[in-house]
């Protein structure tokens, strides 16, 4: 039986559903991969710091975030303010990193990756601004420390994109992608559809915990042109920052093109795509009318979907239904899986 400290730098919605996930997972993970795991360490921006090498009581640690309290109360030594230092004082084999996302830099996320790999751990996360400034020097990093640096949570929550073709797809090469990628404006553009206005349907979105309170970064298109930046980074083998897709977000879209979409039998989505040329790649964010015969007319509300087009097969399409913060834990206990067991 092995046994894996992990640390929780991050403890938002995403960083609370991966607890919960590990402890409703523990007797099953033990039958069925032969391990045994405790939460060691967990820092959080507003809550403070804790870390315990015995483990620390997870439900209190839940329970004291949601009350708005501080985890320090639960630190069995001096915990840091830096997290790099709490990274190199957690004494953990697995970093689970889920900072907010930078889309310009990719920082801090990326030095704390970085951190982790240098002191030997698996480095695990669902933010994308470290794969887009430094997936080759993070996946080289991993290799020399004879460590793992997963992030299939990036892109389409745990829907398996990158272990896809990283497992079981080997030898293709991928030609061209094209889906739909941001649940927020599909969700509003769906809402449109049924009459809403497009403040309104931002509002229902806000709501719901979907969208953000400054929502620009979905509906200007720039989570959606990371998200591509990461699959063209990673499955196209070619360095693309957000910066260098053509964007255009969906703020001009009308309740009144909206319908008159619907009556010509189409629909807007915010479209993403990504195709090789002999120029090199060009990487796309757009709204587009989609007609009937595309599978990306049938996707409403939260749900996504890509397109694969390679050079073995005919298209693949990957389909995830109503995402959310369990989804996206779920693609990062199957990274923890991924790493260990290889």
């Amino acid at each position: 039986m092995r046994h894996f400290k992990l640390a929780l730098l991050g403890f938002g919605n995403v960083g609370r559903a991966l607890a919960r996930l590990l402890e409703r997972k523990r007797g099953e993970l033990q039958a069925q991969y032969g391990l045994t795991f405790s939460i060691t360490a967990i820092a959080t921006g507003r809550h403070g710091v804790a870390i315990n090498p015995d483990g620390l009581d997870l439900e209190r640690a839940l329970q004291r975030v949601e009350d708005g309290q501080s985890l320090a109360e639960l630190s069995a030594q001096d915990t840091p303010g830096d997290m790099r230092a709490f990274i190199r004082l957690c004494g953990a084999d697995v970093l689970f990193e889920n900072t907010p996302v930078n889309y310009e830099t990719g920082q801090p996320a990326l030095g704390h990756l970085h951190t982790a790999l240098e002191c030997g751990m698996h480095a695990i996360t669902a933010n994308k601004g470290p794969v887009v400034h430094g997936y080759r020097e993070l996946t080289a990093a991993a290799k020399a420390a004879g460590r793992h640096f997963l992030f299939e949570s990036t892109v389409m929550d745990g829907a398996p994109i990158f272990s896809l073709f990283r497992g079981a797809l080997p030898g293709a090469r991928l030609h061209a992608l094209r889906g739909v990628l941001n649940s927020t404006t599909n969700l509003i553009l769906t809402r449109m559809e049924t009459g809403e206005s497009f403040d309104d349907a931002v509002r229902y979105a806000q709501s719901i915990g979907i969208a953000e309170t400054d929502p620009s970064g979905d509906i200007d298109g720039w989570d959606a042109a990371v998200k591509v930046a990461a699959l063209v980074t990673v499955l196209m083998d070619t360095p693309l920052k957000p910066a260098q897709v053509e964007r255009t977000g969906i703020r001009r879209i009308t309740p009144e093109q909206v319908a008159q979409a619907l009556t010509e039998g189409k629909r807007w989505k915010l479209v993403c795509s990504a195709r090789h040329s002999p120029e090199g790649v060009r990487a796309r964010v757009a709204p587009e009318l989609v007609p009937m015969s595309s599978p990306l007319f049938s996707v409403e509300g939260t749900t996504s979907i890509i397109e694969f087009e390679t050079d073995v097969l005919g298209l693949l399409s990957v389909v995830e239904s109503n995402p959310g913060p369990h989804t996206t834990a779920y693609g990062l206990l199957a990274d923890f899986l991924n790493a260990v067991r290889e």
